[in-house]
């Protein structure tokens, strides 16, 4: 995407400052104990749950502060605030507009996302619906005592370490925590796509789901050698930044009692599992947004017809802080516009108004907050039906041996006659949904014959055995159900529905599973070059060498295979890039590509995939034994060093193994990509965790507190005396 912002030139401005004085006070507030195992994996017991939550604020401001407070400052639209702005921005756009200093804005410069919050109104809708929801009830009075606790936890940190405080960074309040959830949880269906699109040279084509790749499967006791019940939990995501995975373990006297992961930000464990019950998301991407073209007056360009009259379009200026050095921030100006359908983008090809679900609320924190304390399967779909979560799939499991997928999505409810993938006309009414459909019309499976269900970002029509999985006619075209079949869902069918007995150790082989299937996009790729006659090609002896190489690979992954680079840097630009709903590569000239980095940076056509993928981390640099949409998952995307390996960045991080027994006892084990110290190279937990993750090897979950006691390295209590030092 590319934002043009003209600046509107003033004296540089001076950064708020952070104030400590008010929050050193705060740990006398919150009974809690923080438990740090040998793992540094905090354990966070508390009297209630507000308790709990200032304590995992704390503790993972202890491991991620930096990470912390980037998150917070884009739920508020003021990341531009951390990094200096101007000194690399100042010429970018200065020949296209003509003015003496403007900046340009682009890729993942926070300044765009500042520019997000403005224009969808982030803050004004929290502002203004968070007290309604509170009144209504849609929000409860105890979810506020919570995010309360949260930002409390935050704001202690921030008194007692000042040193590590950025610049512009201010005291955080619940507030922020629900426009965090606000802001962020559109772009995982979608948003960002949409609006990425109306940055195009022309109009927007026709809307192509995409999403990112994570695992989650389950099977049942009928399906397993010892009854028990199987739930594997495995998102994946970037190893840093504002969406890395953090691991806790979290037990109030109230009843809050769960383990797993938590982005920077969020006061709930977002997937995870307790004594009773568990759940792993992936990513769905339904048709949750909408693009309008508007018709704009010729004689007013702030004016647009709707149903035959002439409105006039909301004008509001969205004000960005970009940082030039230390305490000292320049502010920029530029329109953000809105319309009867919500969110309004003038481009040299149109004027185009965004609608998406969920636009109208602020309490996606209310049904993750009941989530985290359902103790069963009604519980765990009172939260969903709720619909405060717009969109994700659900692959839940339990102590009692119940197993299910949800296709969870609050889908708008839509005139049949409109053509919802296209751009929609925003001159009528007729075309401006109001409303959902209920959740009891999402797709879903519960309690299959087969026994087993899973998710890996593919479509919902294929998520469990034959006869047991959701029937496309079923469900009508206004939902805009994906269709996209990754290789990880194919593994995930061909390798459940041969294993008609399931132990421990089959589970555990599936998650590793290192192929493509023969029916994965990138299998039928490489098969179709295989075959091609390219005799009359200018290059066709390197082209025949090549196809001799593509022949001759089993569509392993796997560390040592050979053939494996040729044929995956073959694919990213194509399948990769279709899987991610982009214009792919032409095959040949992708072929072409991936020759031409080998024989520069590895002498051969056939180097060991190990050679070409690697895993750094601090000391580490080792092969990956996995790779792109295979289930055990690592990706690059692009070389990311001189000699042309390309670094895993994102894929597998903190995943686990749950499990139930047929007597409904729990016991778990899981492992995460680096360690608990995110960012402090000098910390033992930076890159402790590693050699077990590359190793396909895990470590115990202890939700027991005597068994935890065995391996605790510190206990102390956040704001308390003799809690002061850092680790």
């Amino acid at each position: 995407m590319l934002l043009v912002v003209a600046v509107v030139w003033s004296r540089p401005v001076r950064l708020p400052t952070f104030d400590g004085a008010a929050y050193r006070d705060l740990g006398g507030r919150y009974d809690v104990r923080i438990l740090r195992d040998d793992f540094g994996v905090p354990h966070i017991y508390g009297r209630r749950d507000e308790d709990v939550a200032f304590g995992l604020a704390y503790a993972h401001a202890e491991d991620d502060f930096a990470t912390l407070q980037q998150s917070l400052m884009t739920s508020r639209g003021r990341a531009a605030r951390i990094d200096p702005q101007a000194p690399r921005l100042v010429d970018a756009a200065a020949a296209a507009l003509g003015l003496p200093r403007p900046f340009a804005v682009e890729g993942p410069d926070p300044a765009v996302s500042d520019y997000l919050v403005a224009l969808l109104r982030v803050r004004e809708r929290v502002r203004e619906g968070l007290p309604r929801a509170i009144a209504e009830g849609r929000i409860s009075r105890k979810t506020l005592a919570v995010l309360q606790g949260y930002a409390d936890g935050v704001n202690l940190y921030a008194a007692e370490y000042p040193d590590a405080v950025v610049h512009g960074f201010e005291p955080v309040t619940a507030e922020d925590l629900v426009a965090g959830f606000t802001f962020f949880t559109p772009l995982f269906f979608g948003l960002e796509r949409d609006i990425r699109a109306l940055f195009g040279p022309g109009p927007p084509a026709e809307s192509v789901p995409q999403g990112g790749g994570s695992n989650a499967m389950a099977v049942a006791p009928v399906r397993t050698p010892d009854g028990a019940t199987r739930l594997l939990i495995n998102s994946h995501q970037p190893y840093t930044g504002p969406l890395a995975w953090y691991e806790v373990r979290l037990k109030s006297a109230e009843g809050w009692d769960m383990a797993g992961g938590v982005f920077p930000g969020s006061p709930f464990i977002l997937h995870g599992f307790g004594p009773a019950l568990g759940w792993a998301n992936t990513v769905n991407t339904p048709d949750l947004s909408d693009t309008y073209r508007l018709v704009i007056d010729p004689a007013d360009p702030d004016r647009y017809r709707f149903d035959g009259a002439w409105r006039r379009l909301e004008r509001r200026e969205a004000e960005l802080e970009l940082r030039l050095f230390g305490p000292l921030a320049i502010r920029v100006r530029r329109e953000a516009l809105w319309s009867v359908h919500g969110p309004v983008l003038r481009r040299p090809h149109g004027s185009y108004a965004l609608r998406y679900a969920n636009m109208d609320r602020v309490d996606a924190v209310q049904g993750y907050y009941q989530l985290n304390r359902a103790k069963d399967w009604a519980d765990f779909q009172a939260a969903l039906r709720l619909q405060a979560i717009p969109s994700q799939n659900y692959v839940y499991a339990d102590a009692t041996g119940r197993i299910a997928y949800v296709y969870n999505a609050a889908f708008p409810r839509r005139d049949p006659s409109f053509d919802w993938r296209g751009v929609l006309p925003g001159d009528t009414s007729r075309a401006l949904w109001q409303g959902y459909e209920p959740f009891d019309k999402v797709p879903k499976v519960v309690a299959p014959a087969s026994g087993y269900v899973f998710n890996a970002n593919n479509t919902p029509l294929m998520s469990s055995g034959p006869g047991d999985q959701p029937v496309a006619a079923d469900f009508p075209a206004t939902f805009g159900l994906e269709t996209r079949v990754t290789n990880r869902g194919l593994r995930f069918k061909e390798s459940l529905a041969a294993d008609a007995s399931v132990s421990a150790a089959d589970f555990e082989a599936i998650k590793y599973d290192k192929r493509y299937s023969k029916d994965s996009a990138l299998a039928q790729l490489v098969a179709r070059l295989a075959a091609r006659d390219l005799s009359k090609e200018p290059d066709a002896a390197t082209l025949g060498a090549a196809q001799a190489v593509l022949r001759g690979w089993d569509l392993g992954a796997g560390a040592k295979d050979r053939g494996t680079a040729l044929a995956v840097l073959t694919g990213l630009p194509v399948v990769g890039r279709r899987l991610a709903g982009e214009p792919p590569v032409d095959e040949l000239e992708a072929l072409r590509g991936a020759i031409a980095t080998l024989q520069r940076h590895h002498g051969r056509l056939d180097p060991e995939w190990g050679e070409v993928s690697r895993f750094r981390r601090g000391a580490i640099d080792a092969p990956t034994d996995g790779g792109p949409d295979v289930l055990r998952d690592f990706e690059a995307g692009m070389a990311t060093d001189e000699d042309g390996r390309f670094i895993a960045a994102k894929g597998d991080t903190l995943y686990f193994f749950v499990e139930w027994d047929r007597e409904g006892r729990l016991s778990a084990r899981g492992i995460h990509q680096f360690g608990s110290a995110t960012l402090d190279a000098a910390s033992p937990h930076y890159a402790d965790q590693s050699p077990l993750f590359l190793a396909e090897r895990t470590k115990p979950v202890r939700l027991d507190e005597a068994d935890l006691r065995r391996v605790v390295q510190r206990e102390y209590r956040p704001g308390r005396p003799a809690a002061a030092s850092r680790r």
